[in-house]
């Protein structure tokens, strides 16, 4: 499924064990969400493995909270000769009315690695 914010890479119900002290979801859950359907996005575009470099931009909007369906959305926003910049936002759908929230939006940096786990070039689109 694609939309104007990319594809749905993941879609996932943070847990019990997700929440932190205000009963909000825990900021790195989420970050280690999104670090995951990047990196499926950036290894797609790759065709092989890759490494987070860089997180930017990164903000938070609203709070996750438990009950809620998390959707990550993906797409590619700019590359370079090695690495790909991957525009990441984070959407709950909320409550019996399925209310859609916008929850957080980050640009992460990811770089090709060769055999060697050193930068390759990334291969022609």
């Amino acid at each position: 499924m694609t939309d104007e914010k990319g594809e749905v890479v993941l879609r996932v119900v943070p847990h019990i064990t997700d929440i932190n002290a205000n009963g909000h979801i825990f900021g790195g859950w989420v970050l280690s969400q999104m670090d995951i359907a990047g990196g499926i996005i950036a290894a797609r575009i790759a065709r092989g493995a890759v490494a987070t470099v860089a997180i930017e931009g990164m903000t938070f909007i609203a709070p996750i909270l438990l009950g809620d369906i998390v959707s990550v959305y993906a797409h590619e926003e700019r590359r370079g000769r090695t690495s790909v910049a991957i525009r990441i936002d984070v959407v709950a759908t909320r409550g019996p009315q399925e209310t859609k929230v916008e929850l957080t939006s980050g640009l992460f940096t990811f770089v090709a690695l060769d055999e060697n786990h050193r930068p390759r070039p990334l291969p022609t689109a």
